[in-house]
């Protein structure tokens, strides 16, 4: 009899997760509050990037990049969710400077071949629409860019169910029943659904659902976010903005195309915990970051931070859109990967402070390779190497925190 591995959460994660556990022989059950993608993972700027500064998650997201690759080869589907338009990272302070310097030099020792360090007259040569007055370098990695996550969680939750899993909608969890500690079973008003393995992808909902699990409360703060749209006029062309990186300005904010016409921008900001948010409050625009509140607004100042750096983006006709979402965010920016300590059958996939999309392919690889041991392991295997996982455990020192977030 097949291993039951019921999942709760159907966004990125928990769709990529199905998968890949239905694909391994696992009986899998997806259990949503809401509906496929109803969370973060549909409220996302959607980035993707192997520019960071943790060499696990260098690694992990080098599996990440190429896994998006071959998505129509592994998954299905008929198209690839990721654009290749790079990431570009610029800088003002020589302190900040000399630091990206020193990480592209960890990236590369990580096998990231291919980012680089640009010092200015590179810079402007490569991307003549940045203010060279401005700057003082970027740092550019051309296989990063950016993700289509509707494609991502629909074609993978669409591949699950091809595998055999069963997905109900609609269906929060309201209680657990345990033995010596274990979960039986995970009820929902849709039904009782028997698990040998639970795994909550529940992200910034998971401190409320720890409760109802029994589990072991992890730091998670809900915070929320938001982006913005703006609408391309002046002298900046469509094929030109269509082809742009994601670029983060020295300030924090950071923009990319959604397509020709439109950039895709946010920043963000000292925002409040939301501990008890409801599903509704991902849509609430508060009248300080709404786009039509004119030019007191955050998304305002957003595009003008981003000006500031980008001369050609100050042109453009204005703000057209607000949107918003929640990250799930840890002391340290990474993310919990492992199974609970109070609860030995349930694995916590959640935390990732704003790169779940990114993380998607990594956390499921992580998630097989957990499940097949039936405990928590040092590290995974992917593409020419080993990704350990100390970074990623419950329970860890929060002493060497993720220092590219935005």
């Amino acid at each position: 009899m097949a291993r039951r591995a019921v999942i709760i959460g159907a966004g990125i994660t928990g769709s990529l997760v199905a998968w890949r556990l239905a694909r391994a022989g696992w009986a899998v059950t997806v259990v949503e509050a809401r509906h496929v993608g109803a969370g973060s993972s549909s409220r996302t700027a959607a980035g993707i990037r192997q520019q960071f500064s943790t060499p696990e998650t260098v690694l992990g997201m080098r599996y990440a990049v190429d896994f998006y690759r071959r998505f129509r080869e592994e998954v299905g589907g008929d198209s690839v969710p990721i654009v290749q338009n790079g990431y570009l990272f610029l800088y003002a302070l020589q302190e900040d400077w000399d630091a990206a310097k020193y990480r592209v030099e960890m990236q590369q020792a990580c096998g990231l071949d291919e980012v680089q360090a640009l010092e200015l007259g590179a810079l402007v040569d490569r991307f003549p629409w940045v203010d060279r007055h401005a700057l003082l370098g970027g740092t550019f990695c051309p296989t990063d860019g950016f993700l289509r996550p509707e494609t991502v969680y629909n074609e993978a939750i669409a591949a699950a169910r091809r595998l055999g899993a069963t997905v109900v909608q609609n269906a929060p969890v309201t209680g657990v029943e345990s033995t010596n500690g274990r979960i039986d079973a995970v009820i929902t008003p849709k039904g009782r659904f028997g698990a040998d393995l639970v795994i909550d992808c529940t992200n910034a909902w998971s401190p409320r659902l720890s409760r109802v699990l029994g589990a072991t409360e992890l730091p998670i703060t809900p915070r929320k976010r938001y982006l913005w749209m703006c609408e391309r006029a002046g002298s900046l062309s469509g094929d030109t903005l269509a082809a742009m990186p994601l670029v983060i300005a020295p300030s924090g904010a950071y923009c990319r195309p959604e397509n020709d016409a439109s950039l895709l921008m946010g920043w963000a900001h000292d925002a409040p915990a939301e501990p008890d948010f409801a599903y509704e409050d991902q849509d609430r625009v508060e009248e300080a970051f709404f786009h039509k509140s004119g030019p007191d607004s955050y998304g305002y100042a957003t595009w003008m931070a981003l000006a500031e750096v980008l001369p050609p983006i100050g042109e453009f006709a204005g703000i057209t859109a607000t949107t918003a979402g929640y990250y799930g965010v840890t002391p340290d920016h990474n993310p919990f990967l492992g199974f609970d300590p109070a609860v030995p059958n349930l694995m916590r996939l959640v935390g990732f402070s704003g790169h779940g999309a990114m993380f998607g392919p990594f956390t499921a690889r992580v998630a097989e390779a957990l499940a097949d041991a039936g405990r928590d392991v040092a590290s995974v295997d992917v593409l020419d190497g080993a990704a350990e996982l100390e970074a990623f455990r419950i329970g860890r020192r929060y002493g060497h925190g993720e220092k590219l977030v935005i």
